[in-house]
């Protein structure tokens, strides 16, 4: 069968998953329902209880009190929400990893304060022994310390030290957010256990439906108000809820936090590894390999094979991959996180392969056997032709 009369295989899960049936089911039933929660008649009273039953939901899949998550947009606005609450707390020194999501750089470096970069080693984990250094030499006219670390790295797959992180930063009496987007659902987050003062998630990469995010803050965290209104998310976030998305997220919370996906998610690693190491015998680099990562993630870079290449070949073969994070205005341009692991020369040849809910071997193997086609005709267009020829 053609390749274009092949069904499309999407691997692009770290980007967005696809919605799940659950989160289906309850963005229509919240839909059908109408009624605005901050109403007081039986209509309003109804949405507000799909409401607190997402929060309950979603602060089960994090391990954190329901009283203590603020609703938001996504995770942009989650990470914006913990930048700019720490800053106007006190917070005139910023320390962000060198592999943090651009909303959460971009945010720190829009601040007006000065930023510092936490480095990471070439296998993308954090470097703990520079924070505890940069720790001791703090100074009071630095306010207090401010330290965002992801929990699992969207690009690359890799998880990082947050609660050695945490402990660091808690004796320094500092502030530590952690972006734990790409992590939830994904591998088991106790907010409590990790030690963050905040910590951010998202539906749409478990599942649920865009436009639905949340912050969880501990009691050493003060929140400012994110927008004025009418009150709403206990006075952090005025504006209606956006009781549909929330349903919906709330919905893939649960079913993550009870595991229904867990086998989906073992067997991806596997299919992944396999994968990763056919493409190994092309000569491609597997970043992060000796690192722990997401079971779901593969972040591979091919020598003179560049990065948008790749993923226009893999696509007219119906293989849907991308080259790092999804958040660039549809850009392929040269990684910033594996430039920061050491790997600058093979920044622009590097893409990330993710699975998920719906993921099977046979996808696994498609894109393994595209990216071989792909990666034989561009070496043989880069081969020279034998001299007199």
């Amino acid at each position: 069968m053609s390749g274009a009369m092949q069904a499309r295989v999407y691997l692009d899960y770290n980007a967005t998953a696809p919605v799940r049936p659950q989160a289906r089911a309850a963005v229509l039933r919240a839909l059908e329902l109408g009624g605005n929660p901050s109403s007081v008649h039986a209509a309003g009273r109804a949405a507000r209880a799909l409401v607190e039953e997402a929060r309950a939901e979603v602060a089960g899949l994090i391990g954190a009190p329901a009283a203590d998550l603020v609703f938001t947009s996504g995770g942009t606005e989650a990470n914006a929400l913990a930048i700019e609450s720490a800053v106007a707390a006190g917070s005139r020194q910023l320390i962000v990893s060198a592999i943090e999501h651009d909303s959460v750089q971009e945010t720190a470096r829009a601040q007006g304060v000065a930023v510092e970069v936490l480095p990471v080693d070439r296998n993308g984990v954090a470097d703990l022994d520079w924070l505890a250094a940069r720790l001791a030499r703090w100074g009071a006219a630095d306010g207090r310390p401010f330290v965002a670390l992801m929990l699992a790295n969207n690009e690359t797959g890799i998880i990082q030290p947050v609660a050695e992180a945490a402990a660091l930063v808690r004796d320094a009496g500092g502030w530590l957010h952690v972006d734990a987007v790409q992590a939830a659902g994904k591998i088991p987050v106790d907010f409590s256990a990790l030690g963050a003062d905040t910590l951010a998630v998202s539906g749409h990469k478990l599942g649920g439906p865009q436009g639905a995010g949340a912050l969880a803050f501990g009691r050493r965290a003060v929140l400012s108000r994110r927008q004025h209104g009418g009150g709403q998310e206990r006075g952090r976030r005025g504006g209606t809820e956006n009781v549909s998305g929330i349903s919906g997220f709330g919905a893939v919370a649960e079913a993550s936090r009870e595991l229904r996906e867990a086998h989906g998610l073992v067997r991806n690693q596997a299919w992944r590894d396999a994968a990763a190491e056919r493409l190994k015998r092309a000569g491609a680099v597997v970043m992060g390999e000796a690192a722990p990562r997401l079971a779901n993630t593969l972040c591979v870079a091919t020598p003179g094979f560049p990065s948008d290449l790749q993923v226009m070949a893999l696509d007219l073969a119906g293989v849907m991959v991308s080259a790092g994070a999804a958040c660039s205005s549809g850009k392929v341009k040269a990684s910033p996180v594996l430039a920061a692991m050491g790997h600058g020369d093979l920044a622009g040849c590097g893409i990330r392969v993710s699975g998920g809910w719906a993921t099977t071997e046979a996808d696994w193997n498609r894109f393994t056997d595209a990216w071989f086609e792909a990666f034989q005709r561009h070496a043989a267009r880069r081969t020279p032709a034998p001299a007199g020829a």
